[in-house]
């Protein structure tokens, strides 16, 4: 068996030890600084020698032992018999055996000023331009900036013939432009270190591009570029779609991903009911004249937003303006109506498991703050999560659904969720089970939720834990540049400013028991919503998990 060894080099090891034998070190008598000199000198000779063995490693400890007295008892030494000369006293003009007080002033040296202990934040500027496309940003510290374009369209804007336009756009967001091959614009992006992605949800579309700030002008011209000028080329529009199908019928056998869609396709009638994952067969209708309609409706300037982070507002201004300035005013798709009406929606799978999300109505979305805010204290008091899941942001151990993991075995996992929209959104709990034990998991799950209805079952501690980690995640999300670039876009897209986070902190600060009780009985009284997925044999009628809250 091969003996393990110790090796020390400059490239694997940022300190060095020097080894030094016992008779180095200095005699009583002997002047500190000649031994020193000494011992330093002996020092290259063994300081990149291998060790090997307990008993080295033992020998260098008490070797760099020896080398911390010689270097001590060489500074007492000198120390004692410099009368005035040296280094210290030529620049201050004492003795260098004197201590010098504190807040002695070096001659030509001045102390800057102290930091504040408050740093005001930085204020979002927004501009708008003639035809309506806005502009906004912020400065932060750090030499990286993050650049968004997000565009008020999403699936709730497709019509029957355009379904699944929103995800094959996201597809297709960094092809061939205009001005720019494909291979061009990937290689333009990975040229500066960039890092490009694009996403789409039901309301909103949103470009993102994050580098250097140094690189800011290559960024908004490319992203814009990808934005406005898409060539749709029909081999390209051919070859996304395909992929597309391919990943659809890989999200359909994803339960979470599932049960949102499902659980809109149920409770909505209107746009809303739109598939966020459209079917194949309406993704085969798309075509190249189809998606060039689609973007001539939607991607209107009004309903344009470019926001970054990590920038100068008039450069950015100076940049952005020729390149969106000619956008058409025009005033686009009207928004179409939703409105909930709750129902069910179930899914047969070849699984053990069963996967159940209950929901209800969330009115007013996050247009109507104070019970936006209330909610995502309701989700942190709820909180829940799988094995090994605890540590994620609401999901600690002392929330009201985290104990049913360690309480059932047959739980696999159980969480509050929410999902919103400007004017209406959706709240409950999903959960996984074993499939025999699914009625028992609902009724599990209708005590916790009524539970938050009813005075008294959540007190003062509860609350003030739960405000405390919302405000957390709250903060913690505004860290990163991206993140707060799409927060302003949201937000100037919604309200045509960007509310500062005191704002929002000051409501979730407001937010009291009473608040709590009343908007979770507010919620459980709209119709239940309820989407399975597996083996949904054991999962009861949708009438009988309705009487559970209505009894409430």
């Amino acid at each position: 068996m091969r003996s393990q060894s110790l090796e020390l080099s400059p490239s694997t090891c940022p300190t060095v030890s020097v080894p030094i034998s016992a008779s180095a070190a200095p005699s009583a008598g002997a002047a500190g600084d000649h031994s020193v000199e000494r011992i330093l000198r002996q020092a290259p000779a063994t300081m990149y020698r291998a060790a090997s063995g307990l008993g080295a490693l033992k020998q260098r400890g008490a070797d760099a032992q020896m080398l911390n007295i010689a270097i001590r008892s060489a500074s007492t030494s000198v120390a004692q018999r410099s009368s005035g000369g040296g280094f210290l006293s030529w620049l201050t003009g004492a003795p260098s055996n004197a201590l010098l007080p504190p807040d002695f002033a070096l001659p030509g040296v001045t102390i800057p000023e102290p930091l504040p202990d408050l740093v005001k934040p930085s204020e979002t500027k927004i501009t708008a331009l003639s035809n309506g496309v806005k502009i906004a940003s912020e400065t932060s510290p750090g030499s990286s900036c993050s650049v968004g374009v997000y565009v008020n369209s999403g699936s709730v804007y497709e019509a029957p013939e355009t379904l699944g336009a929103t995800q094959l756009l996201k597809k297709l967001a960094f092809a061939t432009t205009r001005n720019r091959s494909q291979l061009r614009v990937v290689r333009e992006i990975c040229a500066i270190g960039g890092n490009a992605k694009a996403s789409a949800n039901r309301e909103l579309t949103s470009y993102s591009y994050g580098a250097l700030k140094t690189y800011m002008p290559e960024m908004v011209e490319v992203l814009v570029d990808c934005v406005r000028n898409p060539a749709l080329l029909d081999w390209e529009v051919k070859e996304e779609i395909a992929k597309l199908k391919a990943e659809l019928a890989q999200a359909s056998t994803n339960p979470e991903s599932f049960l949102l869609d499902a659980l809109h396709s149920a409770g909505y009638s209107g746009a809303l009911a739109n598939p966020l994952i459209a079917s194949e067969a309406s993704i085969s209708r798309l075509n190249t004249d189809v998606l060039e309609e689609f973007l001539a409706e939607n991607y209107t300037s009004p309903r344009i937003v470019l926001a970054a982070s990590g920038v100068d507002h008039d450069e950015l201004v100076s940049i952005a303006e020729p390149l969106l300035s000619d956008i058409p005013n025009a005033t686009g798709t009207v928004k179409p109506k939703s409105v909930y009406v709750g129902g069910e929606y179930r899914r047969a799978a070849d699984s053990s498991n069963t996967d159940i999300a209950l929901a209800f109505e969330l009115p007013g979305g996050w247009l109507k703050e104070k019970d936006y805010v209330t909610a995502s204290v309701l989700q942190t008091l709820l909180g829940g999560g799988g094995l090994f899941s605890w540590g994620r942001p609401g999901k600690g151990l002392h929330s009201r659904l985290n104990h049913l993991v360690n309480e059932f075995d047959q739980i696999k996992s159980i969480s509050a969720f929410k999902d919103v929209h400007s004017t209406t959104g959706i709240f409950g709990i999903h959960t996984s089970t074993a499939a025999a034990f699914a009625p028992k998991a609902i009724d599990l799950a209708a005590r916790e939720l009524t539970s938050l209805a009813t005075p008294g079952q959540v007190d003062q501690t509860q609350l003030d834990r739960a405000k405390a980690a919302a405000k957390s995640a709250i903060l913690a999300s505004l860290e990163s540049k991206a993140s707060a670039t799409e927060d302003m876009g949201r937000q100037v897209l919604a309200f045509g400013e960007r509310k500062p986070v005191e704002h929002l902190l000051k409501i979730v600060d407001g937010v009291t028991l009473k608040d709590v009780s009343t908007l979770a009985e507010k919620i459980i009284s709209s119709p239940l919503t309820m989407a399975s997925h597996g083996n949904v044999l054991n999962v009861p009628a949708y009438e009988t998990v309705r009487g559970k809250f209505s009894s409430k």
